[in-house]
């Protein structure tokens, strides 16, 4: 009997041993090459601001402002050589009885129109798991895309680093071996609508990792945002930056490093676009990150504000606490610190509990120079993640997919922003004092409202939760 008991207790301790080993390595392992890039910099004389924004009028009328994917379609429209599409959602499933644009079917037929008329050109489309239901199924529009000889790269997701250890530890040693093919018969995560799936990919769900990123190139011009092409996100607010150059190709490049860890046995090469001359001291600066290298720069810039700056952000999630911290700290030293937050009320239909943004907006809003304010749509989520950062003369955007959380900004997910700096004469921060202000006041419309109209169900239950999240990391923001 106590030769049992101490087999026993072996095997446990090898496991317990094993499991430390392999939950270290996988938070700890080095990125496949070049993830978490950071671009050259690159002056333009033009960087367009986008948006897309759902609000009321003065008579309760909601007005649709939609800029994103029409410029989007534009751009494949004028591609002659190659395209480069990285999209986190894409597909048409739904659970509600609503009229949503057909953004997946129209970026689906914009690049096979674009392929049809120029039949050499090259177009990659890289997306994330969750459109297969974790390779549950076929995506139709994705298998549209490949008939049409299109090349599709959905993206590996197990090379990147775990931000669910514990269990992630656990699906690689007992579940991972097993992948997730087959007849699904659970629930689709996304929508009744689509296919079931296995469970073998809610077990891959559950490690709550993904290719996040949004952007369209081509050899003329990039666009990159918060948009997802989506329908059913199709009437969410957003924000997307224009640009043209040779910026370009870092964004190829960094997309290239995606398809080359995905696509080892069948690789898949960018055609590179032919850098034009740039002038060297040119109006507006702009830089191409992703992953880590966002954080890098929102903390070093952030912390580079002094007393009588401001910082405006424009956030769906913000959780991280170096972030948080940073911002509390710049506000206590006399900077003026204003936020447009999402409620997280609402999500595709359902009621949410509010988090993380409730919980952490009741952290900031005790300290002085700074104010909050929610964005009020009834039924659409505030989707952008944005930073505009200006002192007297000069401004810094940083923008694109990236959320304000952890998962989004150390190295978990993939992710991608641009950095924009100019003086605030430039017509890009022209237009963001705009869109900040014309929010912020109301102007021609609903927007905002003040920060008390939601905080006041911030319950102890949800405030509860919150902490139990931050301290597992169980969480799906």
């Amino acid at each position: 009997m106590k030769n049992h008991k101490r087999k026993y207790l072996i095997a446990l301790l090898l496991f317990i041993v094993i499991l430390i080993l392999v939950i270290f390595y996988n938070t700890n392992k080095s990125l496949p090459e070049r993830i978490s890039y950071e671009g050259e910099t690159h002056y333009v004389d033009d960087v367009e601001f986008l948006y897309n924004l759902t609000y009321q009028d003065e008579n309760g009328i909601t007005i649709y402002e939609q800029e994103i994917f029409s410029e989007i379609e534009k751009i494949i429209g004028e591609a002659e050589d190659v395209i480069v599409v990285d999209m986190f959602l894409f597909n048409n499933y739904t659970d509600q009885d609503r009229d949503f644009p057909k953004l997946s079917s129209n970026l689906t037929n914009a690049l096979i129109t674009q392929k049809e008329k120029h039949p050499n050109i090259q177009i990659i489309f890289i997306t994330d798991p969750v459109n297969t239901g974790y390779h549950s199924y076929e995506n139709e529009l994705l298998e549209k895309l490949k008939e049409n000889g299109i090349d599709v790269v959905v993206t590996s997701l197990n090379e990147l680093r775990d931000s669910n250890p514990l269990y992630s530890g656990i699906w690689r040693i007992f579940f991972q071996m097993f992948g997730q093919e087959g007849k699904g018969w659970l629930p689709n995560p996304i929508s009744s609508d689509a296919p079931k799936v296995t469970l073998r990919s809610y077990l891959l769900l559950f490690n709550v990792k993904a290719n996040h990123r949004k952007v369209v190139a081509t050899e003329k011009a990039a666009i990159i945002t918060s948009a997802n092409a989506h329908d059913e996100s199709g009437f969410f607010s957003n924000t997307a930056f224009k640009v043209r150059g040779n910026i370009i190709n870092d964004i190829f490049e960094s997309e290239q490093a995606v398809i080359d860890y995905t696509t080892k046995e069948h690789p898949i090469n960018i055609r590179k676009r032919k850098d034009s001359k740039e002038k060297k001291e040119g109006n507006i600066a702009i830089k191409y990150l992703t992953e880590g290298k966002i954080y890098e720069h929102i903390l070093q810039n952030i912390n580079q504000t002094k007393q009588g700056d401001e910082i405006w952000l424009s956030m769906f999630y913000i959780a991280d606490k170096k972030v948080i911290d940073a911002l509390v700290v710049a506000a206590d030293r006399g900077v003026q610190v204003n936020m447009i937050l999402d409620a997280n009320k609402i999500a595709f239909g359902h009621t949410k509990a509010g988090l993380p943004n409730l919980p952490t907006s009741s952290e900031m809003i005790t300290h002085d120079n700074i104010q909050i304010r929610w964005y009020d749509s009834a039924e659409e989520q505030y989707h952008p993640k944005m930073i505009y950062i200006k002192d007297e003369k000069d401004g810094i955007i940083i923008g694109g997919s990236a959320n304000y959380t952890q998962r989004n900004l150390d190295d978990l997910n993939l992710e991608n922003d641009i950095k924009i700096v100019s003086s605030l004469d430039e017509q890009v921060m022209k237009d963001m004092d705009a869109y900040f202000q014309r929010m912020w006041n109301n102007e021609d419309g609903i927007f905002t409202a003040e920060y008390e109209k939601y905080q006041d169900t911030l319950t102890p239950a949800r405030k509860l939760t919150y902490w139990v999240q931050k301290l597992t990391g169980l969480t799906t923001y």
